[in-house]
């Protein structure tokens, strides 16, 4: 970067041409809407057989076509935006070097290099101090040597002009760092030449995200900030305080982010969370494709020769399939999930069922995701349900369908109100009953991040009056329920356990809702609450089946431990009637044999 090229660049072009990438994604995310939510939902309701298969289908390809552009154009809008910042801080340095030059009767020559006219008191020989040339340094320690020369030059003018040429040239070097910096980040910006987003495509979008949110660092960080404390309200007066291009910088530049953000839009939250599965599930497509070039499947059977007749069995399945195939497996579980939950996506139409959003989205571990059915910011009944053991992203199909659920049934006890029921996978859940949930941390671990959830749709509800709120905990789930209570503030008005084996809290008093809504289900041939009441060594614990801990037992026509959101049960209209906020219609039942009697939970408390 030379000085009249520097000196004749005009940014705000950069920042005019980031407007127009910024209109383009606007533009291609409201369309990805219309194809997404509205038409192909229409169709699926009303149009049946190949023809609308196949036209579906289409429709599905072309989503994923506006999507990708959306996410690339807005992409592209903050880098020119980045780009645009950092010439500009360049130019002001320029300028402003350029005017201090000028006012002091210094001449810059096309170098960069500040020329000074002879001047300053006469010496003993009675000649005028020379003029000269001060050639800029970037250096801090040459620069400094520099300065210091020219200090003590007899003419004044020199110390100036070595001011004005080193700050010159270190604009000039920022200008010429942005400039290398970011052409190659933005022309990377740009998709195959081809009418198909295929995976390798999001794959590179993940990589080109990265790639300029790690060089529009400095940009970035010129935004306001979200709260370092995660305060849902916080949040939420951090976003309205942003500005257009603020926001699309940040959904840009730092989707994971938005995305987890408590307190945020759901609209919000739901676009930034799809680009973040659409990256990941690109790139997981990838390194699938590559596991298998790197591992041949093996022949699944193999031939056995019977030792004793010599007959030749060619049936016999190979074990070195079977070990691969489990790698396999492994290596395509997070693709599972991320599958499943585009599944519920495009389940809208098919059925009743209402658009989904992402409230939340992560690869780590054994994988996070919060699925909203309806959109809970305007909902007037918010349910939230939170899945047990062996809870997973490759195995959340049960959890979706389990929230779809309890929204069929409670939609229809709602009247003119609205429902919003949320599958919230926000941690860690234990991988076994047997090793693993007898340990408390996973529920204490979690409990933090499910508070902060709960304030979220607090701070983030657009309704004309505050919504009514239920928590549902399916086994493991009920106990990380009740760490929420213990170690916070549970903002809820109704609770709802359901094969729980205990709730890390003595009484349902104990539990942050109004008296008589706490509420629990009991199945028969469920063993999980018994393992909770017995625990390890024989000893009784308080589990929320005990009369003494004072929940409403509701009445369950299910066995076993996954079959409380059976369709059409009593046990999932119990639910839901809760949910809908109609309590005095929820049918109860005696609690189940062997409980813990009212004398002997206070004796234990």
């Amino acid at each position: 970067m030379d000085l009249a090229t520097l000196k004749a660049l005009k940014p705000n072009e950069y920042a005019e041409a980031a407007n127009g990438y910024r209109r383009t994604s606007d533009m291609a995310r409201a369309a990805h809407d219309r194809v997404g939510t509205q038409i192909a939902a229409a169709m699926r309701k009303s149009l049946k057989g190949e023809a609308a298969s196949a036209a579906i289908k289409q429709l599905a390809e072309l989503g994923k076509n506006f999507h990708y552009v959306q996410t690339e154009c807005g992409l592209v809008g903050s880098a020119l935006d980045a780009f645009s910042y950092e010439m500009e801080a360049a130019k002001k340095k320029l300028d402003a070097a350029l005017a201090d030059a000028k006012a002091a009767g210094l001449t810059v020559h096309a170098d960069g290099s500040v020329g000074y006219p002879p001047g300053g008191e006469k010496g003993k020989d009675g000649r005028t101090p020379d003029g000269g040339t001060a050639t800029g340094l970037t250096d801090d320690t040459a620069s400094a040597v520099g300065r210091q020369a020219a200090g003590f030059d007899p003419n004044p003018k020199a110390r100036l002009a070595q001011d004005c040429a080193d700050r010159i040239a270190a604009a000039l070097k920022e200008a010429t760092e942005a400039d290398t910096k970011w052409a190659p980040k933005l022309r990377a910006l740009k998709a195959d030449d081809d009418l198909t987003v295929s995976d390798r495509d999001w794959a590179d979008v993940s990589s080109d995200t990265k790639g300029v949110n790690a060089a529009g660092k400095e940009y970035l960080d010129s935004l306001p900030q979200p709260p370092k404390n995660g305060d849902p309200k916080a949040n939420a007066e951090w976003w309205k305080g942003l500005d257009a291009d603020e926001r699309s910088a940040w959904t840009a530049m730092r989707p994971d982010s938005v995305g987890s953000l408590d307190g945020l839009p759901s609209t919000v939250r739901d676009e930034a969370n799809r680009m973040v599965l659409a990256e990941a599930r690109g790139t997981a497509q990838v390194e699938y494709d590559t596991w298998l070039k790197k591992h041949p499947e093996p022949a699944r059977y193999t031939e056995f020769t019977n030792p004793q007749t010599g007959e030749v069995n060619r049936k016999v399945e190979n074990p070195e399939w079977w070990k691969w195939e489990k790698a396999r497996r492994d290596a395509h579980k997070s693709i599972d999930g991320m599958e499943l939950i585009q599944k519920r996506f495009d389940s809208a139409g098919t059925t009743r069922t209402p658009p989904a959003y992402l409230l939340g989205f992560s690869t780590e571990g054994d994988g996070r995701a919060i699925i909203a059915n309806g959109n809970p910011d305007t909902a007037d009944h918010q349910s939230v349900y939170v899945p047990g053991t062996k809870a997973s992203l490759p195995n959340i199909e049960g959890d979706i369908n389990r929230a779809v659920k309890v929204w069929n049934a409670a939609d229809g006890l709602a009247g003119e109100k609205s429902v919003s029921t949320i599958t919230w996978l926000g941690y860690d859940a234990p991988d076994t009953v047997g090793k693993d949930a007898p340990f408390e941390h996973y529920a204490y671990d979690g409990a933090p991040a499910f508070n902060q959830f709960l304030d979220g749709l607090e701070a983030a509800h657009t309704g004309d009056s505050e919504p009514h709120r239920s928590v549902i905990g399916h086994s493991y789930g009920s106990t990380l329920i009740g760490a929420a209570a213990e170690t916070g503030d549970l903002n809820a008005d109704d609770v709802v356990f359901a094969g729980s084996p205990g709730v890390k809290v003595s009484g349902a008093d104990e539990l942050d809702v109004p008296k008589g809504h706490v509420w629990n289900e009991e199945a028969k041939g469920d063993v999980v609450p018994d393992l909770g009441r017995y625990g390890h060594g024989g000893d009784m614990f308080i589990i929320p089946s005990d009369p003494g801990f004072g929940a409403n037992q509701m009445a369950t026509d299910t066995e076993g431990h996954s079959g409380y959101w059976d369709e059409e049960s009593v046990s999932l209209l119990n639910q839901a009637r809760v949910v809908a906020g109609r309590d005095d219609e929820v049918k109860l039942e005696p609690p189940p044999s062997n409980p813990l009697t009212s004398e002997e939970v206070e004796r234990s408390k």
